[in-house]
């Protein structure tokens, strides 16, 4: 019985082929929803998928850029054009083909195999493989036909691109693949706008004595959310400040979810109080928060609730209109004195 071994499963990120780790888990069928175990391979190089197309009302939208997503009524039909990348130093046999996902702890997960559901089932690539040149490159085109019966919702599903490695003495295929994701939302008119809170901050210290926020985010809107962002911190100890420091990436949020997202401080900040502030983006979609929080020696402080912050956008457009109008009024008044505008952060 020949044995298979899954190498590095993960999701482009965007047209700069950008990669993220997800996690596969067992068809829903299966006894437990437990991930499978990957390895990486040593090689040199790989294949890389991004999507070619984007529709042109979500061209600013960061994620429409790395994902298929978009509002359908049932029985739609829509394509889209991917690339798939060879970088590795000779020809590979690529395969193309749709499956099912879901969203669960905070993560968007293939099911492991070729399982399927009612989006990928109406899913198809074209062509399904290919022989991808060394250090070339080939478009795909996929087509996606909402079944007529397809129940109101969001549904998630992934294009992967596949390789698989001779069978080695041993019986045991490696397995690579990529994804672009699948982001569909499925009924009459428009969808449910996007929308979540930032709830609370909880300072935490691991064990290798990194401090630690986790912020608990609730989605209150009627998509899934992909979240990105920072933590700044001031008004410490000495008036000092510190950051931004980054979210650990990967987080998804389904419809109605509450789920925490993680920032990791650099060892050398003090324990604090801090003046914590939080800014988080999924697409175009932003929201800020703040509290005032203390690092323990240990373990975890209580968790502080989040008040919500302004975004610093409108105070730095106001500055720089000041600095627009003042420029007008020396004009004005007809002093020959040349200004350069500059922007000035709040």
């Amino acid at each position: 019985m020949r044995a298979e071994c899954q190498f590095v499963i993960t999701l482009a990120l965007g047209a700069a082929a950008a990669l993220a780790p997800i996690a596969l888990v067992e068809p829903a069928g299966a006894s437990t929803m437990r991930p499978v175990q990957v390895a990486r391979p040593a090689v040199t190089g790989g294949i890389g998928l991004r999507l070619v197309d984007v529709p042109a009302d979500a061209r600013n939208d960061p994620r429409a850029q790395m994902y298929i997503i978009d509002r359908l009524a049932p029985g739609a039909v829509i394509r889209r054009r991917i690339a798939v990348s060879n970088t590795t130093t000779s020809a590979v046999r690529v395969d193309l083909y749709a499956a099912a996902a879901i969203i669960t702890n905070g993560a968007f997960q293939g099911i492991s195999g070729r399982a399927q559901n009612d989006l990928s089932n109406g899913t198809s690539v074209s062509p399904s493989a290919s022989e991808v040149p060394a250090a070339g490159s080939m478009t795909a085109t996929v087509t996606i036909t909402v079944p007529s019966d397809l129940v109101s919702g969001e549904h998630y599903g992934v294009i992967w691109a596949e390789t698989r490695s001779p069978a080695a003495g041993d019986g045991i295929t490696q397995i690579s693949r990529v994804g672009i994701r699948l982001y569909l939302s499925i009924g009459p008119g428009a969808a449910a706008a996007p929308n979540f809170e930032i709830e609370s901050l909880t300072a935490r210290r691991v064990r290798d004595g990194r401090p630690t926020v986790v912020a608990t985010v609730r989605n209150t809107g009627g998509r899934a959310l992909d979240l990105n962002g920072d933590l700044q911190l001031s008004a410490g100890p000495g008036g000092l400040r510190a950051g931004p420091f980054a979210a650990t990436l990967g987080t998804t949020l389904g419809i109605g979810s509450t789920e925490p997202v993680t920032i990791m401080l650099d060892k050398q900040v003090p324990a604090g109080p801090w003046d914590a502030r939080i800014t988080l983006h999924s697409g175009l979609l932003s929201r800020s928060a703040r509290a005032t929080i203390a690092f323990p020696a240990v373990g975890s402080a209580d968790p502080v609730r989040a008040t919500p912050a302004r975004s610093p956008w409108p105070h730095r457009v106001i500055i720089d209109l000041a600095v627009v109008a003042v420029a007008l009024a020396f004009s004005i008044s007809g002093a020959h004195l040349v200004l350069r505008r500059r922007r000035v952060f709040a």
